[in-house]
């Protein structure tokens, strides 16, 4: 057994679908993520923007990379059952169903990478950080192929999968590429709530549901509230009607879904502290966002699925530690017809957060 073989046989053990793949990427890949970075399609993710050449050619950091390990592992399938009561839930993206899978993937790579050492070899490891295009890899790979929706698919997993790549030192044969399984389907598109998927598999994060609920921690733009639905946390709608997501392996190790994670009470973000709020969700895709984002995020799905209980929230929501909530409280005011409340709470927010209350109020 060759060392590129055994890494890959680890890794197999260790839950992970493996899939080889060159290290040079297409020049076409190249050039279509420099047009979207152009074209401010990455709205406020200004990290990509950082150490471009090295993304799109890692030989630049690594002159030893000869070929790539895409590590894949499927969600899990099925949610857990609905908690009893009366909770007013929020949805939550799939993704995060579970404690944050980079605690769970990272420390895989790490042994990976001790076991490469280990056969005399140069390795490095990534999921979702550092100068690396993941999804470019997987469709190189020749294992399935970049969807209509901009995520990578494969027959027997569909789009929901975590991914991660392992660069070594051994060289990879290329593959030919998978054929395109999308055809003339264009569920995802059409059902994108907001219209952000656009030609060629290239998502407009300016309007993705995804990146406002989950990376951005600003105020919500007015627009986008009659958008968001149920959505607490990110968004799956492109993914839930596609027809590859159907029956999916589960990986080996995959950790199980969390009832409070998948079925948020949407109360609880303002009945915590943001210690109690770190302490519940140690470890979760949650606490990167920080309590006061899914707080924000909670008063939205509030005012649009379920204003009768807002009412009674709305006194603690307008004094919230967190100007952002206070101010997002006062839209959702304005937007229940509640004037004099959202008047009120201008008083106690900075210059940006009146604007934003005041253009609420100038439309209600």
């Amino acid at each position: 057994m060759n060392p590129l073989e055994e890494i890959t046989h680890a890794a197999r053990r260790r839950g992970f679908f493996v899939y080889p793949a060159p290290p040079e990427l297409p020049r076409a890949e190249k050039a279509a993520f420099c047009s979207w970075l152009a074209g401010g399609a990455h709205a406020g993710m200004t990290w990509l923007e950082r150490d471009v050449a090295q993304r799109l050619e890692p030989r630049r950091r690594f002159p030893w990379l000869r070929g790539v390990l895409v590590l894949a592992a499927p969600y899990a399938s099925e949610p857990p059952p609905k908690p009893l009561g009366g909770l007013r839930l929020g949805k939550v993206a799939r993704y995060a169903w579970v404690r944050d899978y980079h605690l769970w993937i990272e420390p895989r790579l790490r042994e990976l990478e001790k076991l490469c050492q280990k056969l005399g070899g140069e390795c490095r490891g990534y999921v979702d950080h550092g100068p690396v295009l993941e999804r470019a890899y997987a469709a190189l790979s020749g294992a399935g192929w970049l969807g209509r929706n901009g995520l990578w698919l494969t027959e027997q997993a569909g789009s929901y999968q975590y991914l991660a790549v392992l660069l070594t030192s051994w060289p990879v044969e290329p593959k030919a590429p998978h054929p395109y399984r999308c055809g003339s389907c264009r569920a995802c598109v059409q059902n994108c709530p907001t219209k952000a998927i656009g030609p060629g598999g290239l998502v407009d994060a300016r309007r993705c549901l995804s990146y406002w609920t989950i990376e951005h921690r600003g105020l919500l733009p007015l627009w986008l509230w009659d958008y968001l639905g149920d959505w607490l946390f990110g968004c799956d709608d492109c993914q839930t009607v596609c027809p590859w997501n159907g029956k999916r392996p589960a990986a080996a190790a995959a950790p199980e879904p969390e009832p409070e994670l998948v079925w948020p009470d949407l109360r609880s973000f303002f009945e915590l502290s943001n210690r109690a709020f770190a302490r519940r969700y140690a470890g979760s895709a949650f606490l990167r966002s920080g309590r006061a984002v899914l707080a924000r995020n909670a008063l939205v799905v509030l005012a649009g699925r379920h204003p009768e209980e807002l009412v009674d929230l709305l006194p603690q929501a307008l004094a919230d530690p967190s100007a952002k909530v206070r101010a997002t409280a006062a839209v959702a005011a304005a937007r229940l017809g509640r004037l004099d409340e959202a008047e009120r709470a201008l008083a106690g927010l900075d210059e940006s957060g009146r604007a934003y209350v005041r253009a609420a109020l100038d439309s209600s």
